[in-house]
């Protein structure tokens, strides 16, 4: 089997704890473009074609030496060229990343609601893994797995490039044994604990995903932890047996227990406004549980977080009502 050369070293530093893009010019159809601009400007539209000749003008685009690529440099296949992507205003996430675990090859980190794990589309120096690299002082910090925005709890972090595929291979296997929380209301008619399995598909550039009939893809243990009469709410355990996006929530309201504010499901609402943090999500990324594949070593994390609709359903109600 041929190895894959790796990609040389990024000549540029991190900017805010973000990486710079890397781009590789394609080999093949390398005639239809004479110039690299010609290819760049292309790649990323008409739109962003004004913001590409600037960059050009300004020197930020740089080959693997680090001197300014001219933006009459001539297409060759195979070249790579970077540059910082233009960051959008961001709205400061409030809460802090806390840590759970540290060592010279982890950091599995607490993240809180609303905070991405790593730089994509309008998130990128607003994630946890920016946040890190800055606080923590270690710019090669990567994420072996990924949370959902709206999702708060445990993520790791691998410390070195080197060693990362050995962790996310863990979560690809399924290794690691996940428990989450979720606080949603109690239905004395459902039959707990369960096992949901479905079919879960998710197509590119919706956003939610769905059940549909065929072979399941989809596994979910669903059980009670305890609940309150006097808010009809309850609070459940609920362990992942495979990884679908948005996996525990479809399965959670396909159960008739839709969690507390979800945006996305059963309805889609109105988008919450940027800074609005009242209304996290109910679920919670509690425990992980794995044998680390380079040590040995048996952990078994859990997170200090609390569900706020569990904690304080007065607050919770307020902020329901914009108070």
């Amino acid at each position: 089997m041929r190895r894959r050369t790796p990609p040389p070293p990024s000549p540029l530093p991190q900017r805010d704890g973000v990486d710079p893009v890397r781009v590789r010019l394609p080999g093949g159809d390398g005639g239809r473009w004479a110039t690299v601009r010609e290819h760049l400007s292309e790649r990323f539209g008409a739109a962003r074609a004004g913001l590409v000749d600037q960059m050009f003008s300004a020197g930020l685009i740089v080959g693997a030496d680090g001197r300014a690529v001219p933006a009459d440099t001539a297409y060759a296949p195979g070249m790579f060229v970077w540059f910082h992507r233009e960051t959008p205003v961001e709205t400061p996430v409030p809460f802090p990343v806390e840590i759970v675990h540290r060592d010279a090859h982890l950091v599995v980190a607490d993240k809180p609601h609303f905070l991405a794990t790593t730089p994509r589309g309008s998130h990128v120096t607003e994630t946890a893994l920016a946040r890190l690299r800055r606080e923590l002082g270690v710019p090669a910090l990567g994420a072996a797995h990924r949370l959902d925005r709206l999702t708060a709890g445990l993520v790791l972090f691998t410390v070195r490039p080197d060693e990362r595929g050995a962790y996310q291979s863990l979560f690809r296997d399924r290794r690691v044994r996940k428990v989450y929380e979720a606080v949603a209301p109690y239905d004395p008619s459902l039959t707990l604990p369960v096992t949901v399995r479905s079919r879960i598909v998710k197509e590119r550039g919706t956003l939610t995903a769905r059940e549909v009939p065929g072979e399941p893809n989809a596994e979910s243990l669903v059980e009670l932890i305890e609940h309150r009469p006097a808010d009809g709410l309850a609070r459940y355990r609920l362990t992942p047996l495979t990884g679908q996006t948005h996996q525990l929530r479809v399965h959670m309201t396909s159960l008739g227990v839709p969690l507390l504010g979800d945006p996305l499901y059963p309805e889609v609402t109105d988008p919450v406004p940027a800074g609005d943090f009242r209304r996290p999500l109910q679920l919670l990324a509690r425990e992980l549980e794995f044998t680390d594949p380079l040590t040995g070593m048996e952990h078994r994390l859990r997170s200090r977080r609390t569900l706020a609709a569990w904690s304080s359903y007065d607050d919770w109600t307020a902020g329901e009502r914009g108070q």
